[in-house]
């Protein structure tokens, strides 16, 4: 028997739905056993699924943590450390990405990870306010050298 799709290989499998041959580069395995590709469910995993009540509670997570972060940091370190930013920035991307993980159920994707990474630029403005009184402050090297820290590690926390 040939696969029907790789007319050069010979297999002894076959869908389980249509019988039709398939071998091993082409099987998808499911709950049921061997199917083609045509047969076999194109759902995606349940963890990469966001409900809108789940995307609510994400951003209403990144929004709260987000505004928290900034103002712990606006007042404990309003200027920036040199090195020590890199440190900082680590804890508020932790900091705003775990409550967004825990807030849609441990799900992970770009979605949360937009949301996330959200969360982290709403704490450095918050924290700008706090500190100066202005959104974007020129000149603030540190600060955007924590930003970027704080995106990339939300966003590694919630990566595929």
């Amino acid at each position: 028997m040939q696969c029907a799709r790789h007319p050069d290989t010979e297999t002894g499998l076959s869908c389980g739905r249509c019988d039709t041959p398939i071998c091993p580069k082409c099987a998808v395995m499911t709950d049921v056993g061997a199917r083609c590709p045509t047969c076999a469910p194109s759902r995606t995993l349940p963890q990469f699924e966001l409900s809108p009540l789940y995307l609510l509670r994400a951003v209403g997570a990144a929004a709260v943590s987000g505004v928290v972060m900034g103002i712990v940091w606006g007042i404990l370190l309003p200027v920036g450390f040199g090195f020590f930013s890199i440190f900082v920035g680590m804890g508020v991307g932790w900091a705003i990405s775990e409550p967004v993980s825990l807030a849609t159920n441990r799900k992970s994707g770009t979605t949360v990870q937009i949301v996330a990474s959200a969360g982290v630029l709403l704490a450095f403005f918050t924290r700008n306010v706090v500190a100066d009184g202005v959104v974007i402050q020129s000149g603030d090297l540190f600060g955007y050298v924590a930003l970027v820290v704080g995106i990339v590690v939300a966003v590694n926390r919630l990566r595929f």
